[in-house]
C-alpha cells in the first residue's frame, strides 16, 4: 500500500514537469493538447460548418436550449471553454470563431463591420437549424449579439452582454483616451511584448496560463495583426451606436460589467439599461474587461439564476 501511494505521488509530480518540458520542446503542439484538455473537461468538442463566404469553426457541447457565445475582438472561441464547464450541464453551448478570427475563414478582402457580421451570425444559427436561441458575448461579440437580437428579435430568446462594445454615450474609457491622444490601440499586438501588455490591459485578475502557452498566443496575435488592425478601424469608424440599435428592444437581457474595465467604460451598462426595458445590470467589483475569464464561477451563477427566472423557476 505504501509503495502504491508513493508511486501515485511520484506520478503526480512528474506529469506537470513532463507537461512543461513538452511545452518548451513543442509549444504549439503542447498548447493544442492543453486546449483540448480544457475543452474536454467542459464537455465541448470542435466542429465546423459553411456559411456563404466563410468556413466557421466552433465548439459545441451540453444539452438543453441553445446558447450561442460570441468572443471579443482579437480573441477566439476558447475564451468560453473554462466557463462552459459550468454551463454545459444546463444548456447546449455553441461558441464559434467569428468570421475573421480564430480558426474561421479570414479573407482580407472582406468587410467585418457591424452591418457585415450580424447577418453572418444569423446565417451561422440557421446553418445549425436553430429557430430560436439565447445569445451571450463579450466586448465586440456583445456589440454583434445585441445587434442580432435587434435585427432578428423573433429568433433571440435572451441576451447576455459581458461588457459589450459600441456604446457611444458611455464615458470615455482608458482605451478611448489613449486612442484620442494618438497612442497605439492597446488591443493590437505588433510584437510579442505588445501581447503581454494586452493581457494586463484587458484583465484585472487574469487566469494563470503556462508561459509556453502565452508565447503561442502572442505569436498568433502578431500573425493576425494586419487583419486585426483593419477590422478594428472598420468597426470603430463604420458602425452605428449600439444604444440606438437596441432602443426599446424588449428581449430579456443580463448585463455583466467589471468596474475596473479599462477597455470599455462601465458606464455603458447604465446607458443600455435606460433604453432596454428588460435589462438587468450586475456590476462586478475588481473585475476588468473579460468577466468570463476573471470570475467564471460568479458570472455563470448569475447567468443561471437569470435563465431560471426567465423560465419561472426559483433561484437555486
Amino acid at each position: 500500500m505504501k509503495k502504491a501511494l508513493l508511486g501515485i505521488l511520484i506520478l503526480a509530480a512528474l506529469v506537470p514537469a513532463t507537461f512543461f518540458i513538452a511545452g518548451a520542446i513543442a509549444p504549439e503542439a503542447t498548447a493544442r493538447f492543453a486546449v483540448n484538455l480544457e475543452r474536454s473537461a467542459s464537455g465541448l468538442s470542435e466542429k465546423s460548418l459553411q456559411i456563404p463566404g466563410f468556413q466557421i469553426r466552433y465548439l459545441e457541447g451540453g444539452s438543453g436550449e441553445p446558447l450561442i457565445l460570441l468572443h471579443g475582438f482579437g480573441a477566439n472561441k476558447d475564451n468560453w471553454s473554462r466557463i462552459s464547464k459550468l454551463l454545459t450541464p444546463h444548456y447546449r453551448v455553441i461558441a464559434p470563431d467569428l468570421p475573421g478570427f480564430g480558426e474561421s475563414s479570414k479573407p482580407a478582402d472582406q468587410k467585418y463591420r457591424y452591418t457585415d457580421q450580424i447577418p453572418r451570425i444569423h446565417a451561422f444559427a440557421q446553418a445549425l437549424r436553430l429557430k430560436q436561441f439565447h445569445i451571450g458575448d463579450n466586448s465586440m461579440g456583445g456589440y454583434f449579439s445585441a445587434g442580432v437580437a435587434a435585427e432578428y428579435p423573433e429568433a433571440v430568446l435572451s441576451t447576455w452582454l459581458l461588457a459589450p462594445g459600441g456604446v457611444h454615450a458611455a464615458q470615455p474609457s482608458e482605451m478611448a483616451r489613449k486612442i484620442a491622444a494618438g497612442e497605439e490601440v492597446p488591443l493590437l499586438a505588433e510584437t510579442p511584448k505588445d501581447f503581454d501588455k494586452i493581457f494586463g490591459f484587458v484583465m484585472t485578475n487574469p487566469p494563470w496560463i503556462p508561459g509556453f502557452y502565452k508565447a503561442v498566443l502572442a505569436e498568433r496575435a502578431v500573425a493576425a495583426y494586419p487583419l486585426n488592425k483593419q477590422i478594428f478601424e472598420q468597426i470603430r469608424n463604420q458602425s452605428p451606436a449600439l444604444e440606438d440599435q437596441v432602443d426599446g428592444l424588449a428581449t430579456p437581457t443580463l448585463i455583466h460589467w467589471g468596474d475596473q474595465d479599462r477597455v470599455l467604460h462601465v458606464s455603458g451598462a447604465q446607458v443600455l439599461a435606460q433604453v432596454m426595458p428588460k435589462a438587468q445590470v450586475i456590476t462586478l467589483p475588481q473585475i476588468g474587461h473579460m468577466p468570463m475569464l476573471e470570475a467564471p464561477e460568479q458570472v455563470a451563477q448569475d447567468y443561471i439564476k437569470f435563465r431560471r427566472g426567465l423560465a419561472g423557476l426559483p433561484a437555486e
